[in-house]
């Protein structure tokens, strides 16, 4: 099964190799057939800590680093292959 692959915002970079990313969707909402925003914010590994705060980033599934840390950050064009 493929890992999963989210496009979000660093919001926080304050860990050490940890970045907090924030994820929206757009879901609608079951009475009033209107597009609303959620959005879910994920802490993801971030080897080097290179990424700053409002960067783009993409964020994949792997295999639990640390209590909260189930995600990691992926470059742009390993992103752009999956």
């Amino acid at each position: 099964m493929p890992r999963r692959v989210l496009q979000g915002t660093v919001v926080s970079d304050k860990n050490n190799k940890t970045v907090i990313v924030s994820v929206e969707r757009r879901v609608m909402h079951p009475v009033y057939k209107k597009f609303i925003r959620r959005s879910k914010r994920y802490a993801a590994h971030d080897e080097g800590n290179v990424h700053k705060i409002g960067d783009t980033v993409f964020i994949r599934e792997c295999a639990p680093i640390s209590k909260s840390k189930r995600w990691e950050v992926v470059s742009e064009d390993a992103a752009a292959g999956n």
